[in-house]
């Protein structure tokens, strides 16, 4: 770059760069179903600060061909609930064209395939957190069988040559992101900060804020830290906010990962 393109860069008024967000994605099956929003709502009270001004993307692959959809007030009733609907995932040619005259994004589909679908439930650390966000039918009655007690965990694996090593504690506001490999922090993680890795998670030290591990998909990456006090964990797109973690597990030392499609979140034996 020469000396004059150097300054007009500096002096612009702007500057556009990359960056990576957890998006919330809403998989709608029958937005006409009077129980759409009704569940919806119930859903958003069992994580209010979690869901609050949440940006969310839309997923349209279920709707009946043919179907009519009012971008205008289905996202006008999603506002009242508190999300924000920033674009749309799918769909056919004229829904997203429909989506883009209403002033939404078309988005790409999620790395690793579609997005999974997620359900945060106020139980145990060894229940699941999964199925359709606000789907069209009333929430499950019933809770989800208890697992068999796991044996301890091995001790985290060594560091692989794709591992990303951070050896000071994260701010909040920071986020790190492990593209093709594990995150290792050397430190306390703070409030508003958040992790993401496309292999496992290891802290060493206080894990607040927000972890996501697996995010292209891989069911088999975990969580590691030496204390739970996070606002939100996720593998592979399945998560669990801080008002559904088992308070038992709170400031312990824990591994978090996903056995028979639910996530698991065990205190690790010292």
């Amino acid at each position: 770059m020469n000396t004059s393109a150097q300054v007009a860069y500096r002096d612009a008024p702007f500057q556009m760069r990359g960056s990576t967000f957890t998006l919330m994605v809403l998989k709608v099956g029958d937005p006409r179903n009077p129980n759409f929003f009704p569940v919806l709502a119930g859903k958003i009270a069992q994580a209010p600060n979690f869901f609050r001004n949440a940006p969310v993307v839309l997923d349209l692959d279920d709707l009946p061909a043919g179907a009519p959809f009012d971008f205008a007030q289905f996202t006008g009733l999603l506002r009242n609930l508190g999300l924000i609907c920033i674009g749309l995932q799918g769909g056919t040619r004229e829904l997203q064209d429909a989506a883009l005259a209403a002033g939404l994004a078309v988005v790409p589909p999620a790395r690793g395939g579609a997005s999974e679908p997620i359900r945060p439930l106020a139980d145990s650390g060894r229940s699941a957190a999964q199925g359709a966000l606000g789907g069209g039918g009333p929430p499950a009655a019933a809770a989800q069988p208890q697992q068999p007690p796991q044996p301890a965990p091995p001790p985290p694996p060594a560091p692989s040559r794709g591992s990303l090593i951070v050896t000071e504690p994260i701010r909040s506001g920071r986020q790190i992101y492990a593209e093709g490999g594990d995150l290792i922090v050397i430190g306390a993680v703070s409030p508003g900060a958040e992790l993401v890795a496309d292999g496992s998670i290891h802290v060493y030290g206080a894990l607040r804020g927000r972890a996501l591990a697996g995010v292209g998909g891989d069911r088999s990456a975990r969580i590691f830290c030496h204390s739970l006090e996070a606002e939100l964990v996720s593998i592979a797109g399945l998560y669990r906010v801080s008002e559904d973690m088992d308070k038992s597990l709170r400031r312990r030392q824990v591994q978090i990962y996903l056995d028979n499609g639910f996530l698991h979140i065990d205190p690790v034996a010292v």
